[in-house]
């Protein structure tokens, strides 16, 4: 059986429909930075997410190749996920979505070094006749977080983030958004083939203590 992220960290990809704290440790991603509308046809965004999965199923496929990483075991490619902030504005403006600045990532098992990433690089662009060159590696600790499961469209997560700004306040914690600490989204659905009202997304938050 595959390992699955998914089941495995249950406590950071499956939280419940109401606001829970969580401490989030360090991971390594695959990631490509961009701007602009996320929704724009065969925009940056869409090609991002392009460059994210033909490198992230060049590792998942390594086992196949001459290229032997240490420590591996077969996985399932885990979700996608995404950091989002706009410039001059706390929270997120979901009516301005062209000001967006993203990081979109797939995370990455801890088996996977530096040099095993360059070289799937490499191999990505090679086999997949696609410029993957905007790909970095990239390690995150986010440290402590409020998260909750949002379900539905993503221009509905206001509502959603409202309860979380609503439970820090009860329980003594506030949002900690900043330059380095960002809105992020875990895209647990296929929005190309699930109806939006049933979309399910992890929003999570850093907080710190009021």
């Amino acid at each position: 059986m595959a390992f699955d992220f998914k089941k495995e960290y249950k406590e950071y990809y499956m939280p419940g429909n109401t606001p829970e704290i969580v401490t989030v440790p360090k991971a390594n991603y695959i990631a490509v930075r961009g701007k602009g509308n996320p929704n724009e046809e065969g925009g940056a965004y869409q090609q991002a997410v392009g460059v994210l999965y033909a490198v992230a199923y060049t590792l998942k496929m390594s086992y196949k190749t001459a290229h032997k990483i240490e420590g591996f075991f077969e996985y399932v490619v885990p979700p996608l996920e995404g950091f989002w902030w706009q410039e001059h504005t706390r929270g997120v403006d979901y009516g301005d979505k062209s000001s967006f600045n993203w990081i979109s990532v797939i995370r990455l098992p801890d088996f996977v070094t530096r040099e095993d990433f360059a070289w799937a690089v490499t191999t990505a662009c090679e086999k997949k006749k696609l410029d993957c060159s905007s790909a970095e590696f990239l390690t995150v600790e986010e440290g402590l977080c409020v998260q909750i499961m949002h379900r539905g469209p993503f221009d509905d997560e206001p509502a959603t983030v409202a309860l979380m700004d609503r439970f820090l306040e009860e329980n003594g914690y506030e949002n900690d958004l900043t330059d380095t600490r960002l809105h992020h989204e875990i895209y647990m659905s296929d929005a190309r083939k699930i109806a939006p009202e049933n979309w399910k997304t992890v929003i999570r938050h850093p907080i710190r203590k009021a």
